[in-house]
């Protein structure tokens, strides 16, 4: 085998041994060379890895702070010529049953869990539905697409670790609420009460409500001006489970 057709080990141990390497105290250093050489992408795949996660961490750090000015869903909407309307507001000014409504509908253990129910999304990926907790559906409507697939929900679950670790649970719920959609061009708790009850998302009744967070799981096709048999019997039911969901919801009552 001549020098031109060999193709070198990237391993110290096999360079020292060969012929032409008359100072094998450089074996190393030369193997570590040419392994680089010969996988130039493999260190630009773990660069660029390393700053999107750094880009990642520094933004859920940001937006532990300040609003994110703008979202997938918002991003969707204005590409396909529509413009949302989104009017950010604090948590305190969210009416209580809102926020009960949704940890009702959607999260029953919302204060108690670190982001994820292991024991439904198991079941549920198998099945092919939904299972997001509260926090896992931050993660989707603030960092991933709207789309529901096996890639997004594998991508949901470290998020809402992340989001767990770095965020109180009030911040997890104000971002929730504040960027949900409840339907096309509406993003929002203040948008979507506005829209379907032209009152402020503070004054909302307990109905109300409810009624809005029976849009969530399908903003596309709910609409809680014109609620569905289907969402008015979910209503019913969503309102005999609030009472009791409340005694574990401290974490964001007042």
């Amino acid at each position: 085998m001549t020098e031109r057709h060999f193709r070198p080990e990237c391993t110290p141990e096999s360079l020292a041994t060969r012929d032409y390497h008359e100072n094998h105290e450089l074996a190393p250093r030369l193997a570590q060379t040419q392994c680089k050489l010969r996988h130039p992408w493999l260190r630009r795949a773990v660069i660029l890895t390393s700053i999107a996660f750094v880009g990642l961490l520094l933004g859920i750090i940001a937006f532990r702070f300040v609003s994110p000015p703008i979202t997938p869903v918002m991003i969707a909407d204005r590409l396909s010529g529509k413009s949302s309307t989104r009017n950010w507001v604090k948590l305190a000014n969210i009416s209580r049953e809102l926020r009960l409504a949704v940890i009702a509908s959607e999260d029953s253990r919302f204060c108690k869990n670190w982001g994820v129910e292991w024991r439904e999304v198991l079941p549920a990926i198998k099945a092919g539905r939904g299972a997001s907790t509260i926090t896992m559906q931050v993660a989707k409507n603030l960092y991933l697409w709207p789309q529901r697939s096996y890639a997004r929900k594998m991508l949901e679950v470290p998020l809402a670790y992340l989001l767990s670790a770095l965020w109180s649970k009030t911040v997890i719920m104000e971002t929730y609420l504040n960027i949900a959609p409840w339907g096309p061009g509406i993003v929002g708790a203040e948008a979507a009460s506005q829209y379907f009850f032209h009152k402020s998302a503070a004054a909302l009744t307990r109905r109300e409500a409810i009624l809005l967070a029976k849009v969530l799981p399908s903003p596309s096709r709910n609409n809680a001006g014109k609620p569905t048999p289907e969402m008015l019997k979910a209503v019913q039911q969503t309102d005999d489970t609030m009472d009791f969901v409340a005694s574990r919801s401290a974490c964001v009552l007042p």
